[in-house]
Protein backbone atom coordinates (compact mmCIF):
# COMPACT_ATOMS: atom_id res chain seq x y z
CA UNK A 1 0.00 0.00 0.00
CA UNK A 2 1.44 3.11 -0.97
CA UNK A 3 -0.13 5.55 1.11
CA UNK A 4 -3.07 6.17 3.41
CA UNK A 5 -5.53 6.72 0.85
CA UNK A 6 -5.29 3.20 -0.20
CA UNK A 7 -5.78 1.41 2.74
CA UNK A 8 -8.95 0.04 3.49
CA UNK A 9 -10.75 0.97 6.72
CA UNK A 10 -10.48 -1.74 9.48
CA UNK A 11 -13.86 -1.62 9.01
CA UNK A 12 -14.20 -2.90 5.97
CA UNK A 13 -11.79 -5.88 6.42
CA UNK A 14 -13.86 -6.70 9.61
CA UNK A 15 -16.81 -6.77 8.17
CA UNK A 16 -16.33 -10.43 6.65
CA UNK A 17 -13.60 -11.59 8.19
CA UNK A 18 -13.61 -15.37 8.74
CA UNK A 19 -10.92 -17.29 10.89
CA UNK A 20 -10.68 -21.01 10.47
CA UNK A 21 -8.11 -23.97 11.74
CA UNK A 22 -7.62 -26.62 9.19
CA UNK A 23 -6.30 -30.34 10.12
CA UNK A 24 -3.51 -31.28 8.06
CA UNK A 25 -2.94 -34.46 6.77
CA UNK A 26 0.51 -35.32 8.17
CA UNK A 27 2.42 -32.90 11.03
CA UNK A 28 4.44 -30.28 8.45
CA UNK A 29 6.34 -27.09 9.62
CA UNK A 30 5.81 -28.60 13.59
CA UNK A 31 2.06 -28.36 13.54
CA UNK A 32 -1.15 -30.34 12.59
CA UNK A 33 -3.34 -27.24 12.16
CA UNK A 34 -3.13 -24.64 9.77
CA UNK A 35 -5.30 -20.85 10.86
CA UNK A 36 -5.90 -18.62 8.15
CA UNK A 37 -7.98 -15.43 8.54
CA UNK A 38 -9.72 -14.84 5.26
CA UNK A 39 -11.65 -11.50 4.33
CA UNK A 40 -13.43 -10.57 0.77
CA UNK A 41 -12.88 -7.68 -0.96
CA UNK A 42 -13.58 -6.13 -4.20
CA UNK A 43 -11.94 -8.21 -6.01
CA UNK A 44 -12.96 -11.21 -4.24
CA UNK A 45 -12.07 -13.64 -1.17
CA UNK A 46 -8.50 -12.77 -0.04
CA UNK A 47 -5.84 -14.18 3.05
CA UNK A 48 -3.66 -13.02 6.17
CA UNK A 49 -2.36 -15.86 7.30
CA UNK A 50 1.39 -15.18 8.79
CA UNK A 51 2.69 -17.83 10.93
CA UNK A 52 1.82 -17.82 14.78
CA UNK A 53 5.46 -17.15 15.61
CA UNK A 54 5.97 -13.81 13.43
CA UNK A 55 5.81 -10.23 15.07
CA UNK A 56 3.77 -7.70 13.93
CA UNK A 57 6.17 -6.05 11.63
CA UNK A 58 6.67 -9.45 9.84
CA UNK A 59 3.08 -9.86 9.48
CA UNK A 60 2.32 -6.55 8.21
CA UNK A 61 3.34 -7.28 4.77
CA UNK A 62 0.88 -10.72 5.10
CA UNK A 63 -1.75 -8.19 5.07
CA UNK A 64 -0.52 -5.12 2.74
CA UNK A 65 -0.58 -8.87 -0.07
CA UNK A 66 -3.92 -9.83 1.30
CA UNK A 67 -5.21 -6.37 0.72
CA UNK A 68 -3.79 -6.10 -2.84
CA UNK A 69 -5.35 -9.12 -3.82
CA UNK A 70 -8.64 -8.16 -2.81
CA UNK A 71 -8.90 -4.84 -3.31
CA UNK A 72 -6.87 -4.54 -7.06
CA UNK A 73 -6.81 -6.23 -10.34
CA UNK A 74 -3.98 -8.58 -10.72
CA UNK A 75 -1.49 -7.97 -13.63
CA UNK A 76 -2.25 -9.84 -16.94
CA UNK A 77 -1.87 -13.85 -16.65
CA UNK A 78 0.75 -14.92 -19.55
CA UNK A 79 0.10 -18.50 -18.59
CA UNK A 80 -3.18 -20.57 -17.27
CA UNK A 81 -2.11 -23.47 -15.61
CA UNK A 82 1.10 -23.92 -13.41
CA UNK A 83 2.78 -26.81 -13.17
CA UNK A 84 3.94 -28.01 -9.63
CA UNK A 85 5.65 -29.72 -7.47
CA UNK A 86 4.99 -32.40 -3.99
CA UNK A 87 6.19 -31.23 -0.93
CA UNK A 88 7.45 -34.30 1.23
CA UNK A 89 7.43 -33.36 4.90
CA UNK A 90 10.00 -34.45 7.38
CA UNK A 91 8.03 -38.22 6.73
CA UNK A 92 9.54 -41.89 7.39
CA UNK A 93 10.53 -43.62 4.37
CA UNK A 94 7.46 -46.10 4.63
CA UNK A 95 5.09 -42.72 3.92
CA UNK A 96 6.70 -41.35 0.90
CA UNK A 97 4.92 -43.34 -1.47
CA UNK A 98 1.77 -41.93 0.07
CA UNK A 99 2.64 -38.28 0.20
CA UNK A 100 3.24 -38.49 -3.44
CA UNK A 101 0.07 -39.87 -4.37
CA UNK A 102 -1.48 -36.73 -2.84
CA UNK A 103 0.16 -34.61 -5.99
CA UNK A 104 -1.11 -36.83 -9.13
CA UNK A 105 0.91 -35.86 -12.01
CA UNK A 106 3.73 -33.78 -10.21
CA UNK A 107 7.48 -35.06 -12.02
CA UNK A 108 8.90 -32.55 -9.18
CA UNK A 109 9.07 -33.31 -5.13
CA UNK A 110 10.41 -30.75 -2.73
CA UNK A 111 11.53 -33.40 0.53
CA UNK A 112 12.31 -31.38 3.69
CA UNK A 113 15.45 -31.87 5.58
CA UNK A 114 17.54 -30.69 8.65
CA UNK A 115 14.60 -30.86 10.98
CA UNK A 116 16.04 -30.10 14.70
CA UNK A 117 14.65 -33.81 15.25
CA UNK A 118 15.90 -35.45 12.44
CA UNK A 119 19.48 -36.74 11.44
CA UNK A 120 21.25 -37.25 7.83
CA UNK A 121 20.49 -40.49 7.55
CA UNK A 122 16.87 -40.11 8.33
CA UNK A 123 17.05 -37.63 5.23
CA UNK A 124 19.37 -39.35 3.15
CA UNK A 125 16.60 -42.19 3.80
CA UNK A 126 13.50 -40.10 3.29
CA UNK A 127 15.70 -38.37 -0.66
CA UNK A 128 16.60 -42.36 -1.57
CA UNK A 129 12.82 -43.13 -0.77
CA UNK A 130 11.65 -40.13 -2.94
CA UNK A 131 13.72 -41.06 -5.79
CA UNK A 132 12.95 -44.67 -6.07
CA UNK A 133 9.29 -43.79 -6.01
CA UNK A 134 9.69 -41.26 -8.98
CA UNK A 135 11.80 -43.17 -10.83
CA UNK A 136 15.34 -42.06 -12.86
CA UNK A 137 13.04 -39.26 -14.51
CA UNK A 138 11.51 -37.44 -11.46
CA UNK A 139 12.88 -33.84 -10.03
CA UNK A 140 14.05 -34.05 -6.29
CA UNK A 141 14.89 -30.47 -4.64
CA UNK A 142 15.57 -30.51 -0.83
CA UNK A 143 14.74 -27.17 1.39
CA UNK A 144 16.47 -27.30 4.97
CA UNK A 145 14.77 -24.04 6.10
CA UNK A 146 18.45 -22.91 7.28
CA UNK A 147 18.84 -25.63 9.59
CA UNK A 148 22.36 -26.30 8.58
CA UNK A 149 25.98 -24.33 9.16
CA UNK A 150 28.27 -24.05 6.56
CA UNK A 151 30.01 -27.46 6.85
CA UNK A 152 26.97 -29.62 8.22
CA UNK A 153 25.80 -28.40 4.66
CA UNK A 154 28.53 -29.51 2.67
CA UNK A 155 28.60 -32.79 4.23
CA UNK A 156 24.88 -32.91 3.51
CA UNK A 157 25.01 -31.93 -0.36
CA UNK A 158 27.93 -34.52 -0.87
CA UNK A 159 25.41 -37.34 0.96
CA UNK A 160 22.53 -35.92 -0.83
CA UNK A 161 23.94 -35.82 -4.38
CA UNK A 162 23.81 -39.23 -5.51
CA UNK A 163 20.15 -38.74 -5.60
CA UNK A 164 20.34 -36.24 -8.73
CA UNK A 165 19.27 -33.06 -6.92
CA UNK A 166 17.33 -30.27 -8.96
CA UNK A 167 19.07 -27.41 -6.30
CA UNK A 168 19.16 -26.99 -2.46
CA UNK A 169 16.77 -24.37 -1.12
CA UNK A 170 18.07 -22.13 1.72
CA UNK A 171 20.68 -25.05 3.24
CA UNK A 172 22.12 -22.17 5.60
CA UNK A 173 20.67 -19.35 7.56
CA UNK A 174 22.35 -15.99 6.40
CA UNK A 175 23.25 -14.66 3.04
CA UNK A 176 27.14 -14.99 4.07
CA UNK A 177 26.31 -18.53 5.05
CA UNK A 178 24.81 -19.22 1.63
CA UNK A 179 27.84 -17.64 -0.50
CA UNK A 180 30.42 -19.57 1.58
CA UNK A 181 27.83 -22.87 1.01
CA UNK A 182 27.62 -22.09 -2.78
CA UNK A 183 31.02 -21.50 -3.41
CA UNK A 184 32.36 -24.79 -1.95
CA UNK A 185 30.20 -26.56 -3.49
CA UNK A 186 29.90 -24.79 -7.20
CA UNK A 187 31.98 -27.54 -8.89
CA UNK A 188 29.21 -29.79 -8.09
CA UNK A 189 27.12 -28.36 -10.26
CA UNK A 190 23.83 -28.03 -8.08
CA UNK A 191 22.15 -24.95 -7.76
CA UNK A 192 22.15 -23.04 -4.09
CA UNK A 193 18.22 -21.34 -3.64
CA UNK A 194 17.18 -18.85 -1.60
CA UNK A 195 13.88 -18.64 0.16
CA UNK A 196 14.00 -17.25 4.15
CA UNK A 197 16.88 -14.82 2.81
CA UNK A 198 14.42 -13.17 0.49
CA UNK A 199 11.22 -13.25 1.96
CA UNK A 200 12.03 -12.46 5.79
CA UNK A 201 15.16 -10.44 4.71
CA UNK A 202 15.10 -6.46 5.50
CA UNK A 203 16.67 -6.27 1.52
CA UNK A 204 15.16 -9.13 0.09
CA UNK A 205 17.51 -8.17 -3.45
CA UNK A 206 20.99 -8.66 -0.85
CA UNK A 207 21.09 -12.09 -1.40
CA UNK A 208 20.93 -11.68 -5.26
CA UNK A 209 23.56 -8.75 -5.08
CA UNK A 210 25.85 -11.40 -2.64
CA UNK A 211 25.85 -13.85 -5.39
CA UNK A 212 24.81 -16.11 -2.72
CA UNK A 213 22.11 -18.16 -4.68
CA UNK A 214 21.50 -19.74 -8.46
CA UNK A 215 17.66 -19.33 -7.73
CA UNK A 216 15.27 -16.91 -5.94
CA UNK A 217 11.83 -19.21 -4.18
CA UNK A 218 9.17 -16.49 -4.10
CA UNK A 219 5.85 -16.03 -2.47
CA UNK A 220 3.47 -13.58 -1.80
CA UNK A 221 1.90 -13.09 0.97
CA UNK A 222 5.43 -12.60 3.36
CA UNK A 223 6.74 -10.51 0.04
CA UNK A 224 3.75 -7.80 0.19
CA UNK A 225 1.68 -8.40 -2.49
CA UNK A 226 2.09 -9.52 -5.89
CA UNK A 227 3.46 -6.66 -7.48
CA UNK A 228 6.06 -6.37 -5.13
CA UNK A 229 7.30 -9.69 -5.36
CA UNK A 230 7.04 -9.37 -9.13
CA UNK A 231 9.29 -5.57 -8.80
CA UNK A 232 12.29 -8.45 -6.59
CA UNK A 233 11.70 -11.00 -9.79
CA UNK A 234 12.81 -7.90 -12.05
CA UNK A 235 15.63 -6.43 -9.91
CA UNK A 236 16.91 -9.70 -8.70
CA UNK A 237 17.74 -10.98 -12.12
CA UNK A 238 17.85 -14.34 -11.09
CA UNK A 239 15.44 -17.60 -12.80
CA UNK A 240 12.86 -17.91 -9.69
CA UNK A 241 10.23 -20.50 -8.38
CA UNK A 242 6.67 -19.10 -6.87
CA UNK A 243 5.98 -20.91 -3.59
CA UNK A 244 3.40 -20.79 -0.93
CA UNK A 245 3.31 -20.72 3.02
CA UNK A 246 1.08 -23.66 3.58
CA UNK A 247 -1.57 -21.60 2.49
CA UNK A 248 -5.79 -22.43 2.27
CA UNK A 249 -6.39 -22.33 -1.83
CA UNK A 250 -7.21 -18.94 -1.02
CA UNK A 251 -3.83 -18.08 -0.36
CA UNK A 252 -3.07 -20.96 -3.52
CA UNK A 253 -4.95 -18.46 -5.92
CA UNK A 254 -2.58 -15.81 -4.44
CA UNK A 255 0.32 -17.50 -5.56
CA UNK A 256 -1.19 -18.72 -8.60
CA UNK A 257 -1.68 -15.32 -9.93
CA UNK A 258 2.18 -14.25 -9.13
CA UNK A 259 3.35 -17.07 -10.92
CA UNK A 260 1.23 -16.57 -13.86
CA UNK A 261 2.15 -12.77 -14.05
CA UNK A 262 6.67 -13.78 -13.78
CA UNK A 263 7.84 -13.35 -17.13
CA UNK A 264 9.71 -16.48 -17.44
CA UNK A 265 8.96 -19.37 -15.00
CA UNK A 266 11.37 -22.29 -15.67
CA UNK A 267 10.86 -24.33 -12.20
CA UNK A 268 7.90 -26.11 -11.40
CA UNK A 269 6.38 -23.94 -8.61
CA UNK A 270 5.53 -24.49 -5.03
CA UNK A 271 1.67 -24.20 -4.75
CA UNK A 272 0.12 -27.66 -4.53
CA UNK A 273 -0.01 -27.43 -0.97
CA UNK A 274 -3.29 -27.13 -0.04
CA UNK A 275 -3.26 -31.29 -0.80
CA UNK A 276 -1.10 -31.22 2.62
CA UNK A 277 -4.55 -30.14 4.31
CA UNK A 278 -6.69 -32.86 5.34
CA UNK A 279 -9.87 -30.03 4.96
CA UNK A 280 -10.00 -26.67 3.12
CA UNK A 281 -12.68 -23.73 2.58
CA UNK A 282 -13.35 -24.04 -0.67
CA UNK A 283 -15.21 -27.80 -2.43
CA UNK A 284 -13.10 -27.49 -5.14
CA UNK A 285 -9.68 -26.60 -4.07
CA UNK A 286 -6.37 -25.64 -5.72
CA UNK A 287 -4.83 -29.08 -5.84
CA UNK A 288 -2.46 -30.73 -8.23
CA UNK A 289 -4.15 -31.95 -11.43
CA UNK A 290 -2.31 -33.58 -13.92
CA UNK A 291 0.39 -32.06 -11.97
CA UNK A 292 -0.43 -28.43 -12.15
CA UNK A 293 -2.97 -25.83 -10.67
CA UNK A 294 -5.37 -23.61 -12.04
CA UNK A 295 -5.24 -19.69 -12.16
CA UNK A 296 -8.38 -18.79 -10.76
CA UNK A 297 -10.25 -16.95 -7.82
CA UNK A 298 -11.58 -19.05 -4.95
CA UNK A 299 -14.83 -18.60 -3.32
CA UNK A 300 -15.03 -20.13 0.11
CA UNK A 301 -18.09 -22.48 0.74
CA UNK A 302 -20.07 -20.84 3.37
CA UNK A 303 -20.84 -24.32 5.72
CA UNK A 304 -17.03 -24.95 5.39
CA UNK A 305 -16.48 -21.92 6.80
CA UNK A 306 -18.70 -22.69 9.57
CA UNK A 307 -17.15 -25.93 10.04
CA UNK A 308 -13.42 -25.33 10.42
CA UNK A 309 -14.31 -22.22 12.10
CA UNK A 310 -11.92 -21.63 14.81
CA UNK A 311 -12.60 -21.47 18.30
CA UNK A 312 -13.73 -17.94 20.26
CA UNK A 313 -9.97 -17.62 21.63
CA UNK A 314 -7.86 -18.36 18.67
CA UNK A 315 -10.10 -16.10 16.32
CA UNK A 316 -10.12 -13.12 19.04
CA UNK A 317 -6.48 -13.93 18.70
CA UNK A 318 -6.41 -12.86 14.97
CA UNK A 319 -8.90 -10.67 14.67
CA UNK A 320 -6.57 -8.36 17.41
CA UNK A 321 -3.54 -9.22 15.01
CA UNK A 322 -5.14 -8.02 12.03
CA UNK A 323 -6.54 -4.50 13.92
CA UNK A 324 -2.49 -4.58 14.65
CA UNK A 325 -1.23 -5.32 11.27
CA UNK A 326 -3.73 -2.42 10.27
CA UNK A 327 -2.08 -0.14 12.35
CA UNK A 328 1.46 -0.72 11.03
CA UNK A 329 0.31 -0.39 7.89
CA UNK A 330 -1.34 2.76 8.39
CA UNK A 331 1.10 4.13 10.46
CA UNK A 332 3.55 2.95 7.20
CA UNK A 333 1.87 4.95 4.61
CA UNK A 334 1.02 7.96 6.49
CA UNK A 335 4.81 8.09 7.03
CA UNK A 336 5.64 7.64 3.27
CA UNK A 337 6.86 10.64 1.11
CA UNK A 338 4.01 11.37 -1.02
Amino acid sequence: MSDAASLPPLSDLLATARVVALPLVTRFRGIDVREALLFEGPQGWTEFSPFAEYDDHEASAWLAAAIDFGWNAPPPALRNRIPVNATVPAVDPDSVPAVLARFPGCRTAKVKVAGSDETLAQDVARVRAVREAMGPEGRIRVDANGGWNVDEAEHAIHALAPFDLEYVEQPCASVEELAEIRRRTKYMGIPIAADESVRRADDPLAVAEAGAADLLVIKAQPLGGIRRALDIVARAGLPVVVSSALDTSVGIAMGAQLAASVPELGYDCGLGTASLLAADVTRYPLVPRDGAVDVRRVDPDPALLDRYAADEERTAWWLARLERCHAVLSESAAASPR
